[in-house]
Parts: C-alpha cells; structure tokens; sequence
C-alpha cells in the first residue's frame, strides 16, 4: 500500500510537470496573426507651378492720352499763336508710348515745335515722339501767320497714329483740330517765302515777244 502511494505522488509530479509543456505546443483556434505593416516613404511630389499674370509686352493695359491745349488762339504782329501737344503714358503700363503725329496747315501759316520737321507734302510737318511709362511729354508748338495768308479763322489738323513700344500691330488713329484767327500777320516768319521782282509780261503767242509795248518778231 505504501509501495502504490509513493508510485501515485511520483505520477502525479510526472503529470504535473507535462502540463506547462503541453499548453506551449497548444494553438488558440480562434487566434488571428496581426498585419505586418511594412513602413513606406512617399515619392516626394513635385508642387506644381504657382500661375502668374504675366506681363503682355506690346499692350497698353490703361490707355494713354494724347490733346491739345490750346495758349494762344490769336495772331498778330508780335503775338503767335500756341498750341501744346500733351502726352501722358500712365505708370500702370509697361511699354512705351511711341507717337508718331503730322500737322497739316492752310496757306500761309506756318508751326513750329520741338522734333517737328517738313513732312512729305506741302503744308505739312510731322514728328515722332517716345513717352516713357509713368510719364508725360509736352510739345510746345508756335504757329505764325506770313503776309500771303488769309485774315481771320484757320483749322490745323493734327493728326497721325500712336502704339505701345515698337508694336506697330496695335496702332491706334490720332486724330485732333485747333482753330487760330489771324488778326496780321507775324512780324517775324523764319522760313516766309521770298518775294521776287515782278518780271514784264510774255507774250502766249508763240514767236512773239513784248518789247515796250509793241509785238515784235
């Protein structure tokens, strides 16, 4: 009997010691693995272009102006009449004002100003002028009146083309008009035809001439 208790105690040591092992080899049915997460970089990205209004060479983004303002309406003896041209390129643009302006005068009158030269016919003169963004420009413009021009109220035509910068794409038309009277003439016109002495009359006759009077051969 002694023999069988200490073979039970052993037993049960033997059992007791199997236990621990057997719960280690033993799976959870119900058990799940948890995801490897496996870390990724991101490819960096490129940030896409910031659009700015961009500047359009050649256009006026506010549009110039461009008159006349009349000083003197009146000529006489010592008095000329005088006209300025006034130009005004607004600071928002960024291209120049390029005017290009012909002055067209009636018979016997006659301007002057500063760039203004003879132009390609009779009677009128013409200049270029630049006026830089953020600025003005006025040309001063005299206008005499010598003895063969007729007393009383003449019209000067300004007139021309404007455009931005050294676009000639974009011109626009200039067209302007000022009114001088003439009371007499000017005492002093610098470029005034000379007057030559009157020669005696020729015959239209063919084979004819005229000598004191008389048709001679």
């Amino acid at each position: 009997m002694k023999n069988i208790r200490i073979l039970g105690v052993i037993l049960l040591v033997f059992v007791s010691m199997a236990m621990p092992a057997l719960s280690q080899n033993e799976t959870t049915p119900n058990a799940t693995t948890a995801p490897t997460v496996t870390a990724t970089t991101a490819a960096p990205t490129t940030a896409a272009p910031t659009a700015t209004a961009a500047v359009t060479q050649g256009k006026f983004r506010v549009g110039p102006s461009i008159t006349l303002r009349p000083v003197t309406e009146v000529i006489e003896a010592n008095q000329d009449g005088i006209v300025e041209l006034f130009m005004n390129n607004p600071s928002l643009n960024d291209v120049t004002l390029t005017v290009d302006a012909q002055v067209k005068v009636p018979s016997g009158i006659h301007v002057y100003g500063e760039s203004f030269g003879q132009g390609a016919g009779a009677g009128v003169v013409a200049g270029t002028f630049s006026v830089p963004p953020g600025t003005s420009r006025i040309i001063t413009v005299t206008v005499k009146a010598d003895k063969s021009a007729r007393l009383g109220s003449h019209t000067l035509s300004f007139t021309g083309l404007y455009w931005p910068g050294d676009d000639k794409d974009h011109y626009q038309p200039l067209s302007l008009t000022y009114s001088v009277t003439v009371k007499e003439p000017s005492k002093v016109v610098p470029d005034e035809p000379k007057t030559t002495a009157t020669e005696a009359p020729k015959s239209q006759i063919p084979g004819f001439a005229s000598y004191w009077g008389y048709l001679v051969y």
